[in-house]
């Protein structure tokens, strides 16, 4: 038999697997008779082509198998979104008024007690304020009996607000006349004292006038020291010091328990911290600058400062109202002594103990102050809280961080326990579970807090253990629902049935739950709290005077009428609702955004209003807002009629300037849902002065406008009216009226950085939304547009950063993030170009590849079948010329990298690492296991199948770029799904293609075939997994997301894409030991399995 004849294929084979023509000849070199041997070697084995069924029943599976991950993406992204009921906020400024009269007092008679001391020098003060000759203080002839408590206690609390019957009772006459006002003008004096049976509750008090004195009289201290600062308050804010609804007439706190931050004690104005504006560190506690590295631990002279600060603290909140205080910390002043034998959880010598000591023997006594005031302590812990020994400590007799387990908070409790012996005028602790990590880690210290407390058993069991310790010891335990996204109680905080479910049957008299009054976080736009209409336990309603998403409070934000209306409805809905906490400073980074510290720096003026206004609220819900703002602005600003009513009319203005001007109105009145979450109203601002570039919000926000582009845009010009028409308001106010003339600057200033700001954010949101628009549509009316918006944008961002890009008390925005947005966006029209020229190159390879005789031809027609038709590959003959052999592999090399550069703006050189880098991987292995044989149709599959994928991108970007790519993957789900499923059935289709070509050309079993096929997928994947986990899944996710553009930019400098997304940091370490494992597989697989003999 001749050579030609041993290695053509018999006739049999030939029938069972027919292929072309050209496959039965010879290859030159043997035609021409070059010698048996040489040619043996490099083609033992007779080529296969098998029948094409079979693969084609593996190409419907795959694609079924794209068709499943298909849908689990569009589950995952989940994009979507109904109306929300948002509410509507009627405000309207009160009409101008004279100011009423002042009490002549000449003298304030009061008990010596130091409370009413500084109740009366308060009034005192307001006198003097109005122009009138400051009073004397004078004291009673007996002090009055002080009780235990100035607030009710957890089995009265109830009685906090009287019934109609008591109401009635309370408010009989008092020798008063009732037609009108008590006339005022001859009284003298002041007199102050405790009457015990005034009232149901301490805080309970009655003004009237008996001859010449006015009279202040309480059930209690707390009852006597509300009235008169009630009274200066009038004083102070020019209305009648005592209407005639009010003479006489017992007053009882609608709200017996209303608590505040601790407003900025313990921060410091530092201006190279806050000129940087990129810390956005959540750490709140208030004694960390005073903690030092060793013995003594505690810096007296920084105590000494924060003592003074939380003292000015408390007498402002008691004077407006607030009765409670909620102060960060826990952990750090316990020791953990009633834990085994004292030692068990820091062993002698460790500083914990002695700093602990020491910070309770330096901060008990300025904590105890607030308790002198009348004002309740909590002290607020984020759980789990941990330090390196007490971590360490639990995993060895606990086994670790199981929150649902017993034993672990029985140490907790017994920490607890010894808290309340050392600091025992601390009323009990506020607990959240809803965040925690190394961005609420203090400085100074190794505490922090841990994501551990996210199932309802955890939860359940936290709580009881927590008021097992806190009950007996009669102390409180008040639970913050805000648990958004966190594990299985994740919509605790949001959906009245988790909340039913998880608390439910817990009740105890010393349990207090606490919420947020949104239905969310503190945006504008979202609707009330529904876990706020209902539910047993007693409930406090949280709210947020320096809106940190609202520009941190540096704009006028008047949100009376807003808060008013929550309260009633949850008053009329639940009567567990007993309290109120708001934050006058907490929220958000404490230095990033402006540098205004509550009641020290900034035109903290501003914001008071909004903590003004929860103080009167939560005293009476049924005050009018505008009346409120008047006094406000009365008792703050100026006592003009003028000037107080223009500055009424400029805040009534205010929220819809706000609402409109930092939301995109058709989306934000939106409930949306995406990636598993409910993104917040602001989302096209990404926390909290970052407006955002991604595509994934930008491209999301315009979907979610229906259509509504004009509107969205028109707002945003509204908005800009409103600003300028708040600022000609107070521009055209009479200097000369206003008490301090600072106040007036800082009050344009403010008001020109507003006008300002919302023209730049205008600007940035029609360059958006025309650039969307132009992505959906392809108009070219639109993309007009978006041109001319994206210069307008340039020079308004240009210009606000100039002028308040070194401004401490204005900062400019950051807008970064848009700008990485823009520059992409910027290329997509050239992009797209690029992968039209690149599909239109690929069409002549094909049309070679069909037809083509020439040089190159080969490699065309090799490509071609080894992304269609890879079993026909092995038959292929081995091209002679160097040319095929080379193109047969540079042209898929360059088309994979050019079309990838294409999908990255050229922008992302780590996507390109990943993705090049695992390709170069996997053609590597596979030509390894090639071993001495040609490559060339090796190459064919891998470049073949390397070029449908690329195909299918580049369609998808030749339309609008990968800005229009982007978009259809966020916001056309039917596009998504059918592109997944074929980019997914493609990907498999590469290691199919693989296995089959190694078998059938270069001889190899299908156990040997199938196990280096998976060694090549393996080893990418470990190689490039294993890089990830050493660079970090954050930081590496980060600078891939900087690159790309694709999340939010701020996502990862605030709380981190992992954590935000709910990714486990250890992912990479584990997908590297796939990779690993199925490497290793593989080469078990064909470990001793050689290619056929012929």
């Amino acid at each position: 038999m001749s050579t030609a004849q041993y290695l053509l294929p018999t006739k049999h084979v030939q029938e069972k697997f027919p292929v072309a023509d050209d496959a039965h000849r010879l290859p030159p070199h043997v035609e021409n008779g070059e010698r048996y041997g040489h040619y043996h070697a490099n083609v033992a084995h007779v080529p296969q082509v098998r029948r094409p069924y079979p693969l084609l029943v593996v190409a419907a599976v795959l694609l079924a198998l794209g068709a499943a991950t298909a849908w689990g993406v569009g589950d995952t992204l989940g994009l979507s979104h109904s109306p929300a009921a948002v509410p509507q906020e009627d405000t309207v400024a009160a009409p101008a008024r004279t100011p009423a009269p002042v009490p002549p007092l000449a003298s304030l008679v009061v008990p010596d007690d130091p409370r009413l001391k500084k109740a009366a020098a308060a009034v005192a003060d307001a006198v003097a304020l109005r122009g009138l000759p400051r009073p004397v203080l004078a004291p009673a002839a007996s002090s009055p009996a002080s009780s235990a408590t100035a607030t009710p206690s957890p089995a009265s609390s109830a009685t906090a607000t009287p019934s109609p019957a008591t109401a009635a009772t309370a408010n009989a006459g008092t020798g008063t006349t009732r037609g009108g006002a008590p006339d005022l003008s001859a009284v003298s004096t002041l007199r102050a004292g405790v009457l015990a049976a005034l009232g149901a509750t301490p805080e309970s008090y009655r003004l009237d006038v008996r001859g010449t004195e006015l009279v202040v009289q309480g059930g209690d201290v707390a009852g006597v020291a509300a009235g008169m600062y009630r009274l200066a308050d009038r004083i102070r804010s020019g209305v009648e010091a005592l209407p005639a609804a009010d003479a006489g007439r017992v007053v009882l706190p609608r709200l017996g328990l209303r608590l505040t931050d601790a407003g900025s004690v313990g921060r410091e104005p530092d201006p190279a911290v806050f000129a940087a504006g990129d810390d956005y560190g959540l750490n709140t506690d208030v004694v960390g600058s005073a903690v030092l590295p060793r013995a003594p631990w505690v810096d007296a002279g920084a105590v000494a400062r924060i003592d003074a600060q939380f003292r000015q603290f408390v007498d402002h909140s008691v004077a407006q109202g607030f009765n409670g205080i909620v102060v960060p910390g826990f952990l750090e002043y316990v020791t953990f002594a009633k834990v085994g034998d004292g030692h068990a959880v820091y062993p002698p010598g460790d500083p914990h103990v002695d700093r602990a000591r020491a910070m309770v023997a330096a901060f008990g006594p300025v904590f105890r102050y607030a308790e002198d005031m009348g004002v309740r302590v909590y002290l607020l812990t984020d759980m789990l809280a941990v330090s390196p020994p007490l971590e360490a400590y639990l995993t060895r007799t606990v086994g670790g961080l199981d929150a649902a387990d017993p034993r672990l908070w029985a140490v907790y409790q017994a920490g607890l326990a010894e808290l309340f012996e050392s600091m025992p005028f601390v009323d009990g602790l506020m607990v959240r579970v809803g965040e925690g990590g190394e961005v609420y880690a203090g400085t100074g210290w190794d505490y922090s807090s841990r994501l551990a407390v996210t199932t309802e058993a955890s939860v359940r069991a936290m709580l009881r253990a927590l008021l097992d310790t806190a009950g007996p010891a009669g102390k409180e335990i008040i639970f913050r629902t805000w648990t958004v996204g966190v594990g299985a109680v994740g919509d605790l905080h949001t959906n009245p049935e988790s909340y039913a479910k998880v608390l439910g049957g817990l009740d105890d008299p010393h349990l207090i739950v606490s919420t947020k009054y949104t239905l969310g976080d503190f945006y504008s736009h979202l609707p009330l709290n529904t876990t706020l209409l209902g539910g047993e336990h007693r409930r406090i309603v949280e709210f947020q005077a320096r809106r940190e998403f609202e520009a941190f409070g540096s704009l006028p934000n008047d949100l009376g009428p807003l808060h008013r209306e929550a309260l009633r409805a949850f008053l009329a809905a639940n009567p567990n609702v007993e309290g109120v906490w708001n934050w006058t400073q907490d929220g958000g980074p404490l230095r990033a955004g402006p540098m205004s510290l509550y009641l020290r720096a900034g035109f903290w003026q501003l914001y008071d209003l909004n903590t003004y206004a929860v103080g009167r609220l939560a005293w009476d819900p049924d005050v009018d807002p505008a009346q409120v703002t008047a006094d406000w602005a009365y008792r703050t600003f100026s006592g003009d009629p003028a000037t107080v009513a223009a500055i009424g009319q400029a805040m009534a203005l205010s929220r819809q300037a706000v609402t409109k001007g930092l939301y995109i109105g058709p989306y934000a009145d939106r409930s949306v849902r995406a990636l598993g979450l409910e993104p917040p109203p602001m989302m096209w601002i990404f926390e909290w002065d970052i407006p955002t570039g991604d595509t994934a919000a930008l491209d999301s926000i315009y979907a979610v406008t229906g259509g509504r582009v004009d509107e969205a845009i028109e707002e945003g010009r509204q908005a800009v009216v409103l600003a300028r028409r708040m600022r000609d308001l107070i521009a055209a106010t009479e200097p000369t009226t206003w008490r301090d003339a600072e106040l007036r600057g800082r009050f344009t200033a403010t008001l020109d950085y507003q006008v300002d700001l919302f023209e730049t954010l205008g600007a940035y949101r029609t360059m958006v939304l025309r650039h969307a628009q132009w992505l959906d549509t392809g108009d070219p009316a639109a993309r007009h547009d978006w041109r001319l918006a994206t210069a307008a944008y340039h020079d308004a961002r240009d210009a606000h950063r100039q002028r308040y890009g070194a401004d401490l008390d204005l900062p400019a925005y950051n807008f970064t993030a848009a700008d990485l947005g823009a520059r992409r966006a910027d290329r997509d029209p050239a992009m797209a170009w690029a992968a039209r020229v690149m599909l239109g190159s690929i069409l002549l390879l094909v049309v070679l590849g069909r037809y083509g005789r020439g040089s190159g031809a080969a490699a065309a027609r090799a490509l071609l079948l080894g992304a269609l038709r890879p079993w026909r590959v092995a038959a292929l003959p081995t091209p002679t010329t160097r040319v095929d052999r080379v193109l047969v592999w540079l042209v898929p090399a360059v088309v994979l990298v050019a079309s990838r550069l294409v999908l990255t703006w050229f922008a992302a050189p780590a996507h390109l690492l990943v993705t090049l880098g695992g390709w170069a991987l996997f053609a590597l292995v596979v030509r390894l296991a090639g071993g001495r044989r040609d490559p060339f149709h090796l190459w064919a599959v891998v470049g073949g199948v390397a070029l449908l994928r690329s195909v299918l991108l580049l369609t998808a970007l030749a339309g609008r770029g990968p800005g229009g790519y982007w978009f259809a993957f966020w916001t056309a789900p039917s596009v998504r799904a059918a592109y997944v499923t074929v980019a997914f059935a493609a990907f498999c289709w590469l290691f199919v293609a693989v296995a089959v070509v190694l078998r059938d050309r270069y001889g190899l079993r299908r156990r040997s075939a199938v196990g280096l096929t998976l060694t090549a997928a393996g080893v990418p994947l470990g190689v490039l997994s294993a890089l990830v986990s050493v660079v970090g899944l954050e930081r590496a996710l980060t600078v891939w997301n900087d690159q790309l553009a694709l999340l939010p930019w701020g996502l990862s400098r605030i709380l981190g894409i992992t954590v935000y997304l709910g990714i486990p940091a250890q992912l990479p370490a584990y997908t590297a030991a796939v990779g690993v494992a199925l490497a290793a597989v593989g080469l078990l697989l064909s470990l001793g399995r050689h290619r056929q003999s012929a």
